[in-house]
């Protein structure tokens, strides 16, 4: 099989994995930098070129879409779509899960579990937002945010009113959210990869940081989750549409709340908490479920 990883980044870790898994399983496999990557959107003849050049034998993608390149790296991957080349997540997919608000709306109407999250366009709505999360201490959160940046813990009412006024005042979209203080600054990522989890690890956030990300000085190992847990990130994957996923759980005393759902996780971590070749997982699902044209969308919408 002839796959292409579409990364700006071939030393990267995930993406190095990736290419590494690949050719021990004898594919071929190469890094495009997908904004490198011109289309031709001529009806019934699409096609797609790399550094000038036409794109041709690819049976397989794998997006490494950066959040800073989101629009036109699925515009990259629904032209591979068009072309009838299997992705692993599909544009549509990775459009969603990109979109916090979207999906968290999904999530919600599925019946996943949630943190209490408000949002709301007017500053003058402030105290209505604070007050459907039940009130101070709160979590506000910039939309377009990623790896824990633009995420603020609230611990009083009028800090929570300065920020959300500050953040609108710049015409920033946040959510509010409820703080789960019994997670005690600790979350689980749950690797999804065809519909089930075949790897999970604790993160627990540095000394006085509420926020779990290991770009933060987080620490991760190994953990072994609930069948409750297991089924709420399935689910949460399900909704979104991705065949692998990254979906972050925090314990509630209400049982498990799906914080993100990731459509790109990076693998150094979880690789390294578990022990468990995730890379090889990946590809062995592409194996099983690459055929021509098996996008479920086929580039609509």
């Amino acid at each position: 099989m002839n796959i292409a990883i579409l990364s700006r980044g071939p030393k990267l870790y995930s993406t190095s994995r990736l290419k590494e898994a690949g050719l021990k399983r004898g594919h071929k496999v190469r890094v495009v930098d997908y904004l490198r990557c011109s289309m031709d959107i001529t009806s019934h003849r699409p096609k797609m070129f790399y550094k000038g050049e036409p794109l041709v034998g690819i049976d397989a993608v794998i997006p490494r879409i950066g959040a800073s390149h989101t629009f036109y790296g699925t515009a990259v991957v629904r032209q591979f779509e068009m072309m009838g080349v299997y992705p692993l997540n599909e544009s549509q997919a990775i459009s969603r899960s990109r979109d916090k608000l979207r999906s968290l709306q999904l999530l919600s109407r599925a019946g996943v579990g949630l943190p209490v999250t408000a949002f709301a366009h007017s500053p003058r709505d402030v105290s209505a937002i604070i007050e459907t999360v039940k009130g101070a201490p709160l979590v506000v959160k910039l939309l377009e945010g990623t790896q824990g940046i633009g995420v603020v813990l609230c611990e009083t009412q009028s800090a929570a009113e300065s920020v959300i006024e500050a953040f609108r005042g710049l015409n920033a979209y946040i959510l509010a959210q409820e703080f789960i203080a019994e997670a005690g600054g600790m979350d689980i990522r749950c690797l999804v990869v065809g519909g089930r989890v075949v790897a999970s690890m604790k993160r627990q956030g540095a000394k006085g940081e509420f926020r779990s990300n290991l770009h933060r000085g987080g620490n991760a190992e190994k953990m072994k989750i609930t069948p409750e847990e297991r089924s709420t990130a399935v689910r949460a994957a399900k909704v979104m549409g991705l065949s692998v996923s990254g979906v972050d759980l925090l314990r509630s005393n209400h049982g498990p709340v799906v914080m993100e759902v990731n459509s790109s996780p990076g693998l150094e971590g979880i690789e390294g908490a578990t022990g468990i070749d995730v890379a090889d997982k990946i590809i062995e699902h592409i194996e099983k479920q690459a055929k021509p044209g098996a996008t479920k969308d086929k580039g609509r919408g």
